[in-house]
């Protein structure tokens, strides 16, 4: 059977969701919200107050063990010794050709125990490639069937989700993490993540409780305006932020130091195929991954060209969008080092006509 004709995957709030009139689309296997009702007002309600996504179709693994530090560390960019029990690191897989297995978050839970959380197209790839590497004592379970994550969302989150827990969220700094009690339902994994920008908390729980949480969530944010948010609105805010989505801004072919995560890639230590990345970073990459806004009238896509004046093509766009906030039409690109500088004149070619635009700083806001 091909992977076309296998049957979609449904989450534990999938008829929530067509109860809801959403808008349902096939996403890395799974079917999934794209909007409701609509994206600029999903959008904006996660940037000025609260939004709920469903991101249940993510990869959790857990991993323990004597070895399971050593294991993440030699195939993980970030350096997963600066982590201490409760805190969560952001980091990429490389692979041996010098491209990305995935990006990934690595929770510390204990010293030897840790969630990592992948994204849901790669789930069986970084299984895979996990467990070839893991020759050591490090027990590897894929639970990425068993939980639903919420992404609440937005400068609101904070204030109504507190009513439905004793844990102080205040007390829970960005990128950590408590194990709690969350509208009742004991052992949810209460995150400071997400990947919006707007702030808010990412909710692990058991699928047999994810309406429940579902629905309380939204009660308690009802006064707040919160709105159910699908994939779209998800897209927009990613990319407001200049964050990459894997598949377009990375990918198997891309290093760390061309799409601008030299933040998370530490030669302190050896990871896989470090000493490529190293030199990169040393000798500077022919291409950078950078954002740019379009000047004319028109949209940037995925795939279109990058190109100078006279129509010499210098890059690609990875991911592009009218953003909400700016209402400008925003993008990323890969161009030659030599046109990557803020405020450099580019043009995108979108279906033979060439769309002016700037190289821009990110994030856009």
């Amino acid at each position: 059977m091909s992977e076309a004709t296998h049957p979609l995957k449904n989450t534990a709030l999938t008829q929530v969701h067509i109860g809801l009139g959403a808008k349902m689309v096939p996403f890395a296997g799974y079917n999934m919200p794209v909007l409701y009702d609509n994206l600029i007002q999903e959008h904006l309600a996660v940037r000025n107050a609260a939004g709920v996504f469903d991101v249940s179709h993510m990869g959790e693994f857990f991993l323990r063990g004597k070895d399971a530090f050593s294991l993440i560390q030699s195939l993980t960019t970030n350096d997963v010794a600066l982590l201490e029990d409760g805190k969560v690191q952001y980091s990429c897989m490389t692979n041996d050709q010098g491209g990305i297995v995935d990006d990934l978050l690595v929770y510390r839970i204990s010293e030897e125990h840790y969630m990592l959380v992948v994204n849901a197209s790669n789930i069986e790839k970084d299984w895979n490639w996990i467990s070839s590497h893991n020759n050591g004592d490090c027990q590897m379970e894929d639970a990425s069937d068993r939980y639903a994550l919420l992404a609440v969302q937005g400068p609101k989150v904070p204030e109504i989700l507190q009513q439905l827990t004793d844990t102080d969220l205040s007390a829970i700094p960005y990128y950590h993490f408590k194990m709690g009690s969350m509208a009742g339902i004991d052992n949810v994994i209460i995150s400071n993540t997400g990947y919006t920008g707007a702030g808010g908390f990412e909710l692990y729980v058991a699928n047999e409780d994810a309406q429940k949480l579902w629905d309380a969530v939204f009660a308690a944010g009802e006064a707040h305006g919160i709105k159910p948010c699908g994939l779209g609105a998800r897209d927009t805010l990613r990319l407001e932020k200049g964050f990459c989505l894997y598949g377009n801004d990375i990918n198997d072919t891309t290093s760390p130091i061309e799409a601008g995560l030299g933040w998370i890639t530490k030669f302190n230590k050896e990871f896989t195929h470090s000493a490529y990345h190293k030199a990169l970073k040393e000798n500077k990459p022919s291409r950078k991954l950078v954002g740019f806004v379009v000047t004319d009238k028109g949209i940037a896509r995925q795939h279109h060209p990058v190109c100078l004046a006279d129509g010499t093509v210098i890059g690609e766009v990875t991911s592009g969008t009218m953003s909400p906030s700016l209402n400008k039409a925003i993008g990323m690109a890969y161009v030659q080092s030599a046109y990557a500088a803020a405020g450099a004149e580019i043009f995108i070619d979108v279906r033979g006509r060439l769309l002016k635009a700037e190289v821009a700083k990110i994030p856009f806001l």
